[in-house]
């Protein structure tokens, strides 16, 4: 985390926290949000939701739970399909998003944000050095089309 401090007005200061995030994607378009190298927010991308088009249904994975990376860990289905969810890293689930139980079209209207899908505590985080960044996802995509 970093803190910074700035001056307002006549010298009233603010601080401000901004924190750094690491996000990786995986083949399977599945993308993993992590800030500390412990605990990783996961949902599935832009690309993916826009693939499966509208919505219907998210089949969440338990709190618990143990998957190792690539292992199927939920299911997203569609107007369209069903697919599965494959972890994109090894570790434990330790929370799942409650609101896709009443509202699964998050993942359509925020698939980066408030559509996450679970939190996973991570069991080597060095499984993050093998996925893919931003660029090379982007690139990734752009190769399948």
């Amino acid at each position: 985390m970093f803190s910074a401090i700035r001056k307002v007005g006549s010298g009233f200061q603010i601080r401000q926290s901004l924190r750094f995030y690491t996000t990786k994607y995986t083949k399977s378009h599945e993308w993993v949000r992590c800030d500390d190298g412990k605990v990783g927010v996961v949902g599935i991308t832009d690309n993916a939701q826009r693939l499966l088009g509208d919505i219907v249904f998210v089949e969440l994975p338990q709190v618990n739970s143990q998957f190792s990376s690539s292992e199927p860990c939920g299911v997203v289905e569609s107007v369209k399909a069903a697919s599965d969810i494959y972890a994109p890293v090894s570790g434990s689930v330790i929370e799942a998003n409650p609101e896709l139980e009443s509202s699964p079209e998050l993942i359509n209207e925020d698939p980066m944000g408030d559509g996450w899908i679970y939190k996973v505590k991570l069991s080597n985080v060095k499984e993050l050095d093998g996925m893919m960044d931003e660029a090379a996802y982007k690139k990734f995509v752009d190769s399948e089309h």
